[in-house]
């Protein structure tokens, strides 16, 4: 029997878990980390599931170290959104490999990387590596809603199997070229996710007297407008400040010569970098009257908010109300998560800074913070993990992935899928000495 070559084998596993149906709700994780399970064991991988639930279990698999040395985490989440199959041209939990790309729910977001991370470890163990600290992989539940199943839970009720110095996680990882130079970035921070609910009250009535009602919904539209309008105040944050510099040579002046000094350079670099100047106020959803001819007394409306890290609800609220002024409407913060950050410099960006000097001479590592979230703040909150998002990719075009993710048709090249075990080899071999 020929022995499988890295890209073979991390390309089979990532077929295997797309075939696996995560969509979350309901998540069903347990298939995926069984099979993750059953892959690791053969190779001498200790492993371990961890489940609030049966059905959503969380699998921790460690290749123990020395103890002389850090702790290294991959990260990753199982679980995938929704797939509409009328709008795939593929089957999205088939898992087929097209003109070098593997087809299907997750293979970006993010079973691609759950794949080279078990592959990593699985190729490690074989060959008999011993870190100096333990090696972690955990492949997490409920990432995508974020209901207390995954990550967040294995942090509160079981730290022992997750505690880690340092963490690699989703989050970036392209190269694109800015200003006639390669730079492939990595995240060091990301926003506060901060969604909140604007509750405006007024008097129901029969629709066909609309005069005798007070209709919240049209007193919502007014609100709705200035949220809408409202342009925040721009700020400077450090990972901001850190890239434009490695890339201009020189430390901007202030958040709107940043925005130009960013156009300047590029569209795809304008477009990252403006979210990063100010928190956000999106206008999402909105919820009325459940009856045509009932005037609704109340209407509420889900506001999308993201903050920089560093700024608080506190805050956000003082904003908010700020903008609204004095009215009929209340505000209901729904959750709070992430905004959090790591230092731009580290062993860990060494190791990013090394491995791209291998793959692509004269590059540089370019630090960003992230617009979204994702599960690194709860290592972070929980143990001061350095935390970066790095998964290295070159194949795919940056802004033809970044309209994959959550969308039909999402694919990975498998070149990618190699460059990603190979990246994490070289962080485990160059932080666990």
């Amino acid at each position: 029997m020929a022995t499988l070559t890295l890209r073979d084998e991390v390309t089979q596993l990532l077929q295997e878990l797309i075939r696996i149906d995560t969509t979350n709700p309901p998540g069903n994780e347990t298939r995926a980390a069984e099979l993750l399970r059953d892959y690791l064991e053969p190779h001498g991988v200790q492993c371990e599931l961890y489940a609030r639930v049966p059905e959503r279990a969380n699998l921790v698999a460690r290749i123990p170290g020395r103890g002389d040395g850090p702790t290294l985490l991959f990260l990753s989440h199982t679980d995938v959104v929704l797939a509409d199959a009328a709008e795939w041209q593929l089957d999205p939990f088939g898992g087929e490999v097209r003109a070098g790309e593997v087809w299907g729910r997750g293979a970006l977001d993010m079973k691609g990387q759950v794949a080279a991370e078990a592959v990593a470890l699985a190729s490690l163990a074989r060959e008999g590596f011993e870190p100096s600290g333990d090696l972690i992989f955990a492949a997490t539940a409920d990432e995508e809603v974020g209901a207390g199943f995954g990550a967040q839970w294995l942090c509160e009720a079981h730290p022992e199997a997750v505690r880690a110095d340092y963490c690699i996680n989703e989050g970036a990882g392209d190269r694109i070229e800015l200003a006639g130079r390669p730079y492939w970035v990595y995240s060091t921070a990301e926003k506060m996710s901060a969604p909140f609910r604007l509750r405006v009250t007024g008097r129901s009535g029969h629709a066909s007297m609309p005069a005798i009602a007070d209709n919240a919904l049209v007193k919502a539209a007014p609100l709705i407008e200035k949220l809408g309008a409202y342009r925040p105040e721009r700020r400077l944050i450090p990972e901001v400040e850190a890239a434009v510099e490695l890339i201009t040579g020189s430390k901007p002046e202030s958040p709107n010569a940043v925005l130009e000094t960013a156009r300047g350079i590029g569209a795809t670099f304008a477009e990252m970098i403006e979210p990063l100047l100010s928190m956000t106020l999106t206008p999402t959803m909105a919820n009325a009257s459940q009856k045509r001819n009932v005037v609704p007394a109340i209407c509420d409306i889900v506001v999308d908010s993201r903050l920089l890290p560093g700024q608080t609800i506190e805050e956000q609220t003082a904003i908010v109300r700020g903008i609204l002024g004095e009215d009929d409407y209340a505000l209901e913060s729904l959750e709070a998560h992430g905004g959090t950050r790591s230092p731009v410099d580290s062993p860990l960006r060494d190791a990013v800074q090394s491995f791209v000097d291998g793959v692509d001479p004269g590059a540089r590592a370019l630090p960003i913070c992230v617009a979204g979230f994702t599960d690194s703040h709860w290592f972070r909150e929980a143990f001061g993990t350095v935390a970066y998002g790095f998964f290295p990719a070159r194949t795919m075009d940056v802004d033809t992935a970044a309209r994959l993710i959550h969308s039909a048709d999402e694919r990975v090249p498998v070149e990618d899928l190699e460059l990603g075990v190979d990246w994490l080899r070289h962080a485990a071999r160059s932080l666990l000495v």
